[in-house]
């Protein structure tokens, strides 16, 4: 209770009923693999532009992460995370210039393919200029035998660079609002990061020149995507993904890997248990002469993962070209289109491929006849109607979760209660308390039922919530422990329609 030590009127605010649950996100993707450039920590990118921009365009025809990202913005999504996997040892590019020391953004050899030129700022006051500027060159794709060379001493040579950036007016001085750490670093240039000792006086000539040294270090494994480390801020790949402030990802993808990387993803799935993993089928199923696409066999059992065949013909964004791509980023932008226009209950399929000129492999009723119970889920060409997603099975063995649409419905009911309750927590645990939890999820699931998610024709049928002495003993209240029950029923694909035809004869009169 609030003190009253004077006479007065006193306005107290006070919180009674339900707390709002809001729902979360579950359209955000992480995307792993490898990169030309770029940092090594997740990024948040919001179009293939943001891509192109912060890692590069197309660097190696085997290297599947530029296609992923584009076919997932083609077809719907909207908020993604890169996640650039680099090999052991990897070096970034680096140069220095006087007092000036510049590193490319990420390790990597293509770091090298960047200029750099120092010089004092362009503008000026009494006594001189009043600070410095650096401008960045970086060329995608270089000419055999063609090194890196300055594009502002020669403006006419050939071929000029990919991207470039200019930063004048920059301070040394931490207290200015031009400081170069603010205005460079921390993902403001897509190329580099400078360090420069403060107070440093302008450089007084141009310096210029290209940064060396860039190394891809070792063969990339699955420790590589793994990424754990005991300092929290040398985790990479999977680990750094643990991390808080990245737990709006729902959707996690690393095209056209091995195995064991696809198994540690899902790993990774299951223990975040808020995450949903999508698996690419191998390449080259359909041209073995060793195995028939109807004996394609999802190699894992999860229920948090469903698994995508066959790869898809699209067009090469950089060159134009018919390019054989991996058909999990379609399968991901979809997950984001459907989320967002229908809902997660809503299954992933039976939905346009954008940007799909054709498939790997033609599959026809009778092959997926084989392919659907197995978990397989299938691109299929329908005349008239395009290329669409055909399957909406995880790799669950239980039947309860063997459909995409059950499994991410569950994750986002849990997750949004999970972080919308955290305020119960050291709460009294009395039947105000009770009363008041179960409001404020009877609010949420209420919704959820009005807007589709959950099978009933009354609300009684669609959920039930139950906290209190039915859920709780003695002992749990003694031990803090607030225990609450919910039954939830989903709504579940239609995945067969039938309709049943008879004669319908015209009976005699009597």
């Amino acid at each position: 209770m609030p003190e009253y030590l004077a006479p007065g009127v006193f306005i107290e605010e006070i919180e009674r009923g339900p707390k709002p649950i809001e729902g979360v996100a579950t359209s955000t993707a992480a995307f792993l693999g490898e990169a030309a450039r770029g940092p090594v920590l997740p990024t948040f990118i919001t179009s293939y532009a943001d891509y192109l921009r912060i890692f590069g365009s197309i660097f190696d025809p085997g290297k599947y992460l530029p296609y992923a990202v584009k076919s997932f913005f083609d077809n719907g999504g909207r908020r993604c995370y890169i996640t650039r996997i680099v090999g052991d040892n990897a070096v970034a590019s680096s140069a220095t210039l006087g007092a000036f020391t510049v590193n490319a953004r990420g390790p990597g050899v293509l770091g090298d393919r960047t200029w750099v030129q120092v010089e004092d700022s362009s503008t000026t006051d009494a006594n001189g200029p009043i600070g410095f500027r650096i401008r960045v060159f970086y060329w995608d794709k270089l000419p055999p035998n063609t090194a890196v060379f300055d594009p502002i001493a020669n403006p006419n040579q050939l071929p000029r660079p990919t991207l470039s950036e200019d930063f004048d007016d920059l301070s040394t001085d931490p207290s200015h609002p031009d400081y170069y750490d603010k205005r460079v670093n921390n993902g403001n240039s897509a190329l580099v990061e400078l360090s420069v000792p403060d107070f440093t006086a302008p450089p007084g000539a141009a310096s210029q020149q290209a940064l060396a040294g860039g190394s891809d270090g070792n063969a990339i494994t699955v420790t590589n995507y793994q990424g754990v480390a005991a300092n929290v801020d040398d985790r990479r790949g999977l680990s750094a993904l643990d991390l808080d402030k990245y737990r709006d990802v729902a959707i996690v993808y690393a095209p056209a890997v091995a195995d064991d990387i696809n198994q540690a993803v899902i790993t990774h799935c299951e223990n975040n248990r808020f995450r949903f993993a999508v698996v690419d089928s191998p390449a080259n199923t359909a041209n073995s002469t060793s195995l028939d696409p109807r004996s394609q066999v999802p190699p894992l059992n999860s229920q948090f993962a469903a698994y995508y065949y066959p790869w898809v013909i699209t067009s090469d964004p950089s060159t134009g070209q018919r390019k054989k791509v991996p058909p999990g980023g379609f399968a991901c932008g979809i997950y984001a289109r459907t989320d967002n226009t229908r809902g997660v209950f809503k299954a992933p399929a039976n939905e346009t491929v954008i940007g799909a000129l054709d498939l790997e492999y033609d599959i026809d009723h009778g092959t997926q006849e084989n392919l659907n119970p197995k978990g397989v889920n299938c691109l299929r060409r329908f005349p008239g109607r395009g290329i669409r997603v055909w399957g909406a099975r995880t790799l669950a063995a239980d039947p309860l979760w063997k459909y995409v649409s059950v499994r991410r419905l569950f994750i986002f009911i849990e997750a949004s209660i999970f972080r919308a309750t955290q305020w119960v927590v050291f709460e009294p645990n009395d039947e105000r308390l009770w009363n008041r939890v179960k409001q404020t999820v009877t609010l949420f699931l209420r919704t959820q039922w009005r807007e589709g998610a959950l099978f009933g024709a009354k609300e009684e049928e669609a959920f039930i919530v139950n906290v209190g002495r039915e859920t709780m003993t003695e002992d749990d209240i003694l031990n803090g422990r607030l225990i609450i029950e919910l039954g939830i029923a989903p709504v579940r694909p239609a995945e067969f329609v039938i309709f049943r035809v008879y004669q319908k004869t015209q009976e005699a009169n009597n």
